[in-house]
């Protein structure tokens, strides 16, 4: 079943996949990395002004990543903003997706995490480096193949 959003889109030509509602109602939307920066300015300009939240996920050992992006279309007057979620899956040999820093400020630090913990790398960032693991850091920890290199810690240090 495609919500308003997704019959939208395709009336306009833009290239999407309908993934249906979560359990909230919400629409949720699958695009490509390669129309994903043209549809962020579309969604932007429809009225899709506030980043709500970023974050990534390993969808299989092996298989695709995703970049999960909340969107929120607030408009004065309104109880019920309309909300959107856009999930733009990248392949893990090259996880590329252009970044939405440059749309929604807020997409800073979240898109920064999601490259310290899977390792997407999101074009046109400024800033795109570490931010929880140390800069030395070898891997993408929540990645599900990752293997946890062998370190050892000092407990009970006086």
């Amino acid at each position: 079943m495609q919500g308003h959003l997704s019959v939208w889109l395709a009336k306009h030509g833009l290239v999407h996949r309908s993934l249906g509602f979560d359990y909230q109602g919400i629409e949720t939307l699958q695009i490509k990395p390669e129309d994903w920066h043209s549809i962020a300015v579309i969604l932007y300009v429809y009225g899709y002004n506030y980043l709500r939240s970023q974050c990534a996920y390993d969808v299989a050992p092996g298989g695709l990543l995703a970049s999960v992006y909340h969107l929120t279309r607030i408009e004065y007057g309104i109880d019920q903003p309309e909300e959107v979620c856009v999930k733009v899956f990248a392949t893990r040999r090259n996880p590329r997706i252009p970044s939405v820093f440059w749309i929604w400020k807020s997409a800073d630090f979240q898109e920064r995490e999601s490259y310290d913990m899977l390792g997407i790398s999101y074009d046109n960032h400024p800033r795109l480096k570490r931010i929880l693991m140390p800069e030395s850091w070898i891997g993408w920890p929540l990645r599900k193949d990752y293997i946890a290199p062998n370190f050892f810690e000092i407990q009970d240090a006086h």
